[in-house]
């Protein structure tokens, strides 16, 4: 089976490198990381990861703003979008309940359970 690509996106490196770390070592999968949604876009296109973890808030471009151009673009409609939010307010869950997006994880999250959080959300196994 091949190994599932999961594509980052967050504009804190030092986040970054932690659900980098967490992905590969406890769910042995590929991470691509991009600190920008702009990055993100181009990255999206030309990896077609499995699945893409999204941070909302982004100085370039906004989360939703992403996931709408995400949306819009034939080659990346299909990959699974999970948010990354601190904004999980009940207004934010309702905005974000009306997207077809996979999910929303919290943060701060426990890095230890990051990749069952994406596995269960995804219906991965792990």
């Amino acid at each position: 089976m091949l190994q599932k690509r999961i594509l980052v996106i967050d504009d804190e490196k030092n986040l970054c490198t932690v659900i980098k770390a967490c992905l590969e070592n406890i769910g042995r999968w590929q991470v691509l990381v991009a600190q920008s949604g702009t990055e993100g876009l181009a990255v999206a296109k030309s990896e077609h990861p499995d699945a893409i973890l999204l941070d909302v808030m982004m100085p370039d471009i906004d989360g939703m703003s992403l996931f709408h151009s995400l949306q819009d673009n034939l080659t990346t409609n299909g990959i699974p979008v999970i948010l990354l939010t601190a904004k999980v307010q009940t207004v934010d869950l309702n905005e974000f309940s009306q997207l077809a997006i996979a999910g929303v994880i919290s943060k701060p999250f426990d890095p230890l359970r990051l990749s069952e959080l994406v596995a269960n959300t995804l219906g991965w196994k792990f």
